[in-house]
């Protein structure tokens, strides 16, 4: 075979020769990516993502508060002197939880409150003030609408910090405790009330839980 017959049977073999490498070369890759798509998939605890670190547990953006309702007041000797009048309970609670004015015998609404001296009464919850009024017979008054229907009545203020409309927040100083005619036998009080979807319920059984616990 001469030089000339070799070079051409080379030339004729280099095609399929190339055709073949690169076949080899694309099943070859073909291999590596799927060993490592494999790893990938079956190992993705030892893999930190981005999104655990900027957001640990995937907390929410907006999150809903459960805010505990509060006492109306926050020096420490203040204490409760009169009950709710509650049908419920025995005679002995039901007695102390009645005024007596004008010769007549009245169911209280409330509880009241007092201390060793004039006390500051605070909001028990985030809200908005909806009414600011002067009673003849109650004294200064405070209501304030909170969330879930939930509205508290601040009653006897000597003095009254908010403006009706004002949106305040849960230990905002509403006023100070003072007197009233219906009770004026308690002398430097609060007299507190709540309301739940229109009714008026007993304080007793609403402070210290939170918005969720009413729903």
């Amino acid at each position: 075979m001469t030089k000339e017959d070799l070079k051409e049977n080379l030339k004729e073999l280099a095609g399929p020769i190339i055709f073949l490498c690169g076949v080899t070369a694309i099943i070859v890759l073909l291999i590596t990516v799927q060993k490592s798509l494999s790893r990938i998939s079956h190992n993705e605890e030892d893999f930190t993502y981005v999104s655990k670190i900027i957001l640990p547990d995937t907390i929410p953006v907006a999150k809903e508060t459960d805010t505990t309702i509060g006492m109306p007041y926050t020096k420490e000797d203040v204490k409760q002197i009169r009950n709710f009048y509650d049908y419920t309970k025995d005679s002995s609670e039901q007695q102390n939880a009645l005024i007596f004015y004008d010769n007549t015998y009245i169911q209280n609404s409330g509880v009241d409150y007092s201390g060793n001296e004039t006390f500051d009464v605070v909001s028990v919850l985030d809200g908005t003030v909806i009414n600011v009024k002067e009673d003849q017979m109650l004294g200064n008054i405070v209501e304030v609408k909170h969330s879930n229907e939930l509205i508290s009545v601040y009653q006897s203020l000597s003095e009254i910090s908010v403006k009706k409309d004002q949106t305040i927040t849960k230990g905002t100083v509403i006023g100070k405790s003072g007197t009233n005619n219906i009770a004026a036998i308690l002398d430097d009080h609060l007299h507190f009330e709540l309301y739940y979807k229109g009714q008026v319920v007993n304080p007793n059984d609403y402070l210290g839980k939170t918005l969720k616990e009413l729903q």
